[in-house]
């Protein structure tokens, strides 16, 4: 599908978009003081975000399909931290805004 350079580029991207967005939506945001909230780094956070832009730049039309038999079978190599296909799914909902 995608050469590893070029996957290795958009994750570069996608990675100075987040910062970026971040900085960006602190300043304007609201701080909560009564929660507190950890402040825990998901493991693929920048992951996420990469691995849903290939999929709508390749040709795959289920995404359940793409993730099992493409991501966690040929890019292993560039996510060695990857999560099974529900928990993705569910971190994924926290990574559409940006």
């Amino acid at each position: 599908m995608f050469p590893e350079s070029k996957v290795t580029e958009i994750y570069c991207m996608a990675d100075d978009f987040c910062k970026e967005f971040t900085l960006q939506q602190e300043k304007y945001m609201i701080e909560d003081k009564k929660t507190k909230h950890r402040n825990n780094p998901n493991r693929m956070s920048d992951a996420i975000m990469v691995i849903l832009i290939l999929f709508h730049s390749c040709g795959f039309r289920c995404f359940k399909h793409y993730y099992k038999e493409y991501v966690c079978k040929h890019l292993q190599h560039l996510f060695p931290r990857q999560v099974s296909y529900n928990r993705f799914v569910e971190l994924g909902r926290k990574y559409c805004f940006p």
